[in-house]
C-alpha cells in the first residue's frame, strides 16, 4: 500500500471554532465529517501559542527553546532539519504549500523554497503577493475589502492554496508522498466572500463565568495585558462586532476550502493519512484578553487536532502535543525516529486509541512577536498540563496551577493552596525535569525557586547538566568539551 499523508492547518483557530467540538454555532462541515472518520482529539496543546514557534515544534520536532525560534521573525539554526528535508531524503515525495513563517523574514516570508520541498508547489505569502498589483497587495491585507460587491474567492490566498494541494494531489497519486497545506485564514484580515463574510453577524459567545476574571490572583502581566476591559461588564467584551463576525466567517471559509482538498483526497488518496490542527488560538474575550500572549489558558494553548488513518469515529481526551507530529509523520513512513526529536510517535495511539503516548505535554513561550515587542517584551513562560492539573511558571512574574476538573473555566489559580502542595510540587518537578532534558536555553535555579516552593534550596551548581545535547544524525558526533572524543552521553552532568 502507498504511503501517503497530508497535513492540514489553520492559523489561528480554537478549538471551539470547529463544531465538532461542542459548539453547534460553528459551521465547519467538513472538519466535522473529518473527525467522524477519524480520532478527535480533546486535549492537544501546541508548544507555543505564537505562529512561527508553534510552527518550529510541528516541522522539526523540536521545541522553540532548541531550534531557535523562541518568537517570530526570528530564523530556526541552519543545521535544524525539518520533517520535509528527512522525508525527501528518503526519496518521499513533499510538497508545502502555504504559510512557512520559518525563515526568519517578515510575515509573509522570503518566497524561497526551502531544502526538501518540491520548488514547483512551493507558496508561502510572499510569493502570493507577487502574483498581485501594488494596488492588490493592498487589498489582501484590508478587511473592508470583503464586503465589497465582486470580491471573489479567487482571490484569497486560501483558495489559491486549495488550488495547488489539488493539483499535487492529482499529479502524485500514484507515489508515496507527503503534503502541507498551510492556510493562513482566519487570521486577520480575515479576508473571505459572500456568504461567509456575513455568516456570523450578529454573534457573541455564550456566557462563560472566565469573561468576568477579574484577574486579581492571576500575574500582574495579564492585567496589564486586558488594559481598560479589566474592569469592564461582560457585555462590552463579549459583545457582536465586524471584527468577530469576519473572523468567524473567515474560519468557515477555510473549512470550506479544506473541504475542496478532502474532495480531491477522497477521489485520488482515500487510503491517505490526514492531519489537521491549528498552530494556536485566541483569547476573544476570555478572561478579558485577546489575541495570544504568554498564557496557557485553554483558549490559546488547547488546540484542536484530528487525525484520520487509524480509528474511525473516536473522541480522545488522551494528552497530546504538536510536539510529536513530525516523529508520528516519520514513523508513518517507516522511517527511524531522529534521537534528537523531542517528541514521540502517536502511531501506536492512532491504531488503537486505548494506549495512551503522554501523561503530561509542555508548552512555553519567551517572547511576543518582533513586530509587537512593545506589547509586554520579555514574558518568560514555561507550562506543564494533564488532564486534571495545570502549572504555568511565569519567570518574571507570579504563577499560576489550575485543578481543570473542579474549574475547567481557569478561574480559580491554587498556586498557594496549601491543599495542592504535592501535586503542585510533582508537576513542577516533571516540568524541571523536562527543561533539562530538553537543554532549555532558559533553564536556571530561577524555576526552582518560586515563592510556593519552600523546599528548594538554590545552589550555583544548580542542575549541573551541560549544554549539549543529542546532536543531528546528518552531523558528525559532537565532541565532549572535557575530552575532545565524541561525547558519550548527551544527557550527563558536569558536577
Amino acid at each position: 500500500m502507498r504511503k501517503q499523508l497530508i497535513f492540514l492547518m489553520t492559523d489561528t483557530t480554537r478549538k471551539d471554532m470547529v463544531g465538532c467540538y461542542g459548539n453547534p454555532k460553528m459551521k465547519t462541515p467538513n472538519l466535522d465529517s473529518l473527525a467522524e472518520e477519524g480520532i478527535r482529539y480533546e486535549n492537544a496543546y501546541t508548544c507555543q501559542p505564537v505562529c512561527g514557534p508553534a510552527r518550529s515544534a510541528i516541522f522539526t520536532g523540536t521545541f522553540p527553546h532548541t531550534n531557535g525560534m523562541v518568537t517570530n521573525s526570528i530564523a530556526m539554526g541552519d543545521n535544524v532539519k525539518t520533517v520535509g528535508q528527512r522525508l525527501s531524503d528518503n526519496g518521499i515525495a513533499c510538497g508545502y504549500i502555504g504559510k512557512w513563517h520559518l525563515d526568519g523574514s517578515d510575515y509573509f516570508g522570503n518566497g524561497r523554497c526551502p531544502d526538501g520541498w518540491d520548488s514547483a508547489y512551493w507558496y508561502d505569502m510572499k510569493t502570493y503577493l507577487n502574483e498581485l498589483s501594488d494596488e492588490d497587495k493592498v487589498k489582501s491585507r484590508d478587511p473592508k475589502e470583503a464586503y465589497k460587491e465582486g470580491f471573489s474567492e479567487e482571490f484569497t490566498y486560501a483558495h489559491r492554496c486549495s488550488d495547488r494541494a489539488i493539483k499535487y494531489l492529482e499529479e502524485h497519486k500514484d507515489e508515496d508522498f507527503f503534503l502541507s497545506v498551510s492556510y493562513d485564514e482566519p487570521h486577520g484580515p480575515s479576508l473571505c466572500p459572500a456568504p461567509f463574510n456575513h455568516m456570523y453577524d450578529g454573534f457573541r459567545f455564550d456566557s462563560c463565568p472566565n469573561f468576568q476574571d477579574d484577574l486579581s490572583k492571576k500575574p500582574f502581566m495579564q492585567r496589564l495585558w486586558s488594559g481598560k476591559n479589566l474592569h469592564a461588564a461582560e457585555d462590552e467584551i463579549n459583545k457582536p462586532s465586524d471584527g468577530l463576525s469576519l473572523f468567524l466567517g473567515c474560519n468557515s471559509f477555510a473549512d470550506y476550502e479544506i473541504g475542496r482538498v478532502l474532495d480531491k483526497i477522497k477521489e485520488v488518496a482515500p487510503d491517505a493519512m490526514v492531519i489537521f490542527t491549528s498552530d494556536h488560538g485566541d483569547m476573544l474575550g476570555a478572561h478579558r484578553l485577546f489575541s495570544k500572549n504568554a498564557a496557557a489558558y485553554r483558549e490559546v494553548a488547547n488546540i484542536p487536532l484530528i487525525i484520520k488513518g487509524g480509528a474511525k469515529g473516536c473522541v480522545e481526551d488522551a494528552m497530546a502535543s504538536h510536539i510529536d507530529i513530525a516523529p508520528t509523520i516519520m514513523d508513518y513512513f517507516g522511517l527511524p525516529i531522529p534521537k534528537l526529536l523531542e517528541g514521540k510517535s502517536m502511531l501506536p495511539q492512532i491504531y488503537e486509541p486505548s494506549k495512551e503516548i503522554n501523561d503530561v505535554v509542555y508548552t512555553e513561550f519567551t517572547r511576543y512577536e518582533l513586530d509587537h515587542d512593545g506589547f509586554g517584551g520579555l514574558q518568560i513562560m514555561r507550562a506543564v498540563m494533564s488532564k486534571r492539573y495545570k502549572l504555568v511558571i511565569h519567570l518574571l512574574d507570579s504563577d499560576e496551577f489550575y485543578d481543570l476538573e473542579k474549574d475547567p473555566y481557569e478561574m480559580n489559580n491554587l498556586i498557594d493552596d496549601e491543599t495542592y502542595t504535592e501535586i503542585r510540587n510533582e508537576m513542577h518537578d516533571r516540568l524541571i525535569e523536562h527543561m533539562n532534558s530538553t537543554r532549555d536555553l532558559y533553564r536556571g535555579y530561577q524555576w526552582r525557586m518560586r515563592p510556593w516552593r519552600k523546599d528548594f534550596i538554590p545552589n550555583w551548581e544548580n542542575e549541573g547538566y551541560t549544554r549539549q545535547r543529542e546532536n543531528e544524525e546528518y552531523e558528525p558526533r559532537q565532541l565532549d568539551y572535557d575530552t575532545g572524543l565524541p561525547m558519550e552521553s548527551s544527557v550527563r552532568k558536569k558536577c
